[in-house]
């Protein structure tokens, strides 16, 4: 991610949490306040550290600090993401959900040269996307 696109998340309220191994950063995975929920954003693990707990820790931690239902969505077709949530307690909603979801908690109006993944559109659009929700 560009430096200038983590500044918006930052300002757009993304607090990220690294997973740090011997002074390198491994994992991250951030959590967004809005409105009645806690949003995850950008779950990222380095492949070569994939499979190992990385992920696991970083949504324990984010856990820790939520206070609201949890609500996570990424692409249909990612089944091994579907499957790494559902693992950890969250539940898959039907499309019917999913597009509700996607209305309330990722802006699909935005600007078209907007860049994507951010709290307004989200990468998989609106169309294409499967959502998990959790409790925190």
């Amino acid at each position: 991610m560009p430096s200038s696109e983590l500044d918006q998340e930052i300002a757009a309220g993304v607090s990220f949490f690294g997973y740090d191994v011997d002074g390198s950063l491994i994992g991250v995975m951030g959590i967004q306040p809005l409105d009645d929920v806690d949003l995850i954003r950008h779950a990222y693990v380095l492949p070569r550290s994939q499979g190992g707990g990385v992920g696991g820790e970083l949504l324990r931690t984010l856990r820790r600090v939520s206070t609201k239902p949890m609500l996570v969505g990424t692409w249909a077709a990612a089944d091994w993401a579907i499957r790494f949530y559902r693992r950890r307690g969250f539940e898959l909603v039907g499309d019917e959900r999913t597009a509700s979801l996607l209305r309330r908690y990722w802006t699909i109006s935005d600007p078209p040269d907007r860049d994507v993944g951010r709290v307004g559109q989200p990468r998989f659009g609106p169309a294409v996307g499967s959502a998990s929700l959790g409790r925190g």
